[in-house]
């Protein structure tokens, strides 16, 4: 019977093992390269993105800034005290409200109809359900329904929606 032979010894010296062991190691060198490549060039071209929408914004923004006027405020005075009964016990809430506009001239408009908007408002707490306005989500309920009243109020009135929003600056339940 014939005895195999051993492969022939390689002629550059290395085993076959350690030029395959080299190759993967290179593969993944360029790999890594590659992906460490992509991830900058995203980054480089991410970045100069948001700089240049910044660059477009800020012209934007001081275009629109002189044209907004600023806020006046007018504080109803006294403030709105109303009384609940909940679960057999008389129950109250008092609130002082302040009036947000950017128009002076309609919020000088507006003080002529104070004890109308006054009468609304109180109408508007005392419908309120006591337990409801207990949680922050009834409270801000309660602001906006105040603010859609406020300026339902105004634009019947003069005309204009004089109010951008009704703030309550106190707000105590007992």
């Amino acid at each position: 019977m014939a005895k195999k032979q051993a492969p022939p010894p390689s002629t550059d010296g290395a085993p076959a093992g350690k030029s395959k062991l080299k190759l993967i190691i290179l593969g993944a060198v360029v790999l890594l390269l590659a992906i460490g490549l992509s991830v900058g060039a995203t980054w480089f071209l991410m970045k100069k993105d948001a700089g240049s929408e910044e660059d477009e914004a800020t012209p934007a923004a001081a275009e629109a800034t002189p044209g907004k006027q600023p806020a006046v405020y007018e504080v109803l005075m006294p403030a709105f005290v109303v009384n609940y009964r909940h679960n057999g016990r008389q129950r109250y809430m008092q609130t002082t409200v302040a009036l947000m506009s950017r128009d002076q001239a309609a919020l000088d408009a507006l003080k002529e109809h104070m004890p109308v908007l006054r009468n609304q408002l109180v109408m508007l707490f005392s419908s309120q359900d006591f337990a409801s306005l207990a949680t922050p989500v009834g409270k801000e309920m309660l602001r906006q329904q105040a603010t859609a009243s406020v300026q339902e109020l105004a634009q019947k009135e003069t005309g204009k929606v004089a109010i951008e929003q009704v703030l309550f600056t106190n707000f105590v339940l007992q």
